[in-house]
């Protein structure tokens, strides 16, 4: 997981103050001592000229065991922004306010905010056309919703001072060539970097892309009160748990349906021990009453059965 905290260096030498000079009528030197003021002349300070005056960072780090993609992720970021540094990783026994007495800090009184990185997709995986200039200064594009809620609008500020490159840095580019955006859907921010194509101005997706699930805003730095919390969010922990809950639901709705399937089984071996068809061509019979005969029956008379004359017999009798 990748934090974000804003490190001010020293502000180098002071910027230099309007002078009051005098100039005098028979003398060509300059006095810059306290003479009378209808002779006076104010001379502005001159201008940068390019030298940097705002040095501010900000530094990316992470904890102890992260996933090569997060890792992948925080470099992508460190080239993104040419005023990011780099840090060693910290351990997780370490709180996070530990951080405010390493470094010295541009805003240590907070706010901070606190999110849950999604759907992270590095500059690596993602086979896109675009392209930009290393160090050159984005465009940021905010959704109108970050206007309208106070929380995002304070989100919009912090991304403001994080993503935007400082004038004059040693390490940026002076063109504007790609836009970042953070438009907010599904109560979540997208990030998304494109590239500004000169001919007709359209927009090429350059990478990298992520998703920030804002879990809490504080009211100091990486710690203190809580400003806002997000009821929406689930946090890792609970939404593994119902993966699991619901992996476990269906190996038990498997197991049930392969003992249904047993059952029936079972049943149908205990159907074809029987004939179901020896009972289809019987029919009842006639109720009829019950006869008591009281005298035996008279003996049937027996017709003697005449031998039965074949015919090659009667020929053989005819020639006698």
């Amino acid at each position: 997981m990748a934090a974000f905290k804003r490190k001010r260096g020293g502000q180098g030498s002071a910027p230099k103050k309007a002078k009051k000079v005098k100039f005098v009528a028979d003398e060509d030197e300059i006095q810059t001592e306290n003479l009378d003021i209808k002779n006076e002349v104010t001379v502005p300070a001159p201008v940068s000229m390019g030298k940097w005056t705002n040095k501010e960072r900000v530094l990316i780090f992470s904890s102890r065991g992260i996933n090569f993609r997060t890792r992948h992720l925080m470099q992508d970021l460190r080239t993104l922004m040419p005023h990011s540094k780099a840090d060693t990783k910290m351990d997780r026994k370490d709180k996070l306010f530990v951080i405010n007495e390493i470094f010295i800090c541009g805003n240590p009184h907070g706010p901070s905010a606190k999110f849950l990185v999604q759907n992270i997709h590095t500059l690596a995986e993602l086979k896109m056309t675009g392209n930009c200039l290393k160090g050159s200064r984005p465009l940021l594009s905010f959704d109108p919703k970050f206007d309208r809620e106070p929380h995002y609008a304070l989100l919009k500020e912090l991304f403001i001072q994080t993503f935007s490159t400082p004038r004059y840095h040693p390490k940026s580019q002076p063109f504007v060539d790609h836009v970042i955006t953070f438009t907010i859907a599904d109560n979540r921010i997208w990030f998304r970097n494109y590239q500004i194509i000169e001919e007709d101005a359209s927009l090429v997706e350059i990478g990298p892309r992520f998703v920030l699930n804002l879990i809490k805003i504080f009211q100091g730095s990486f710690g203190g009160p809580t400003l806002f919390e997000n009821d929406n969010f689930q946090s890792p922990n609970m939404h593994r748990r119902q993966l699991r809950l619901a992996a476990a639901a269906k190996v038990r709705e498997k197991q049930m349906v392969k003992e249904i399937q047993k059952m029936k089984r079972t049943e149908a071996k205990e159907d074809v021990t029987k004939d179901v068809t020896a009972d289809v061509f019987l029919t009842p019979a006639d109720d009829k009453p019950v006869q008591i005969e009281s005298e035996a029956p008279q003996p049937k008379a027996v017709k003697k059965n005449k031998q039965k004359v074949f015919k090659r017999q009667r020929m053989q009798m005819a020639r006698r």
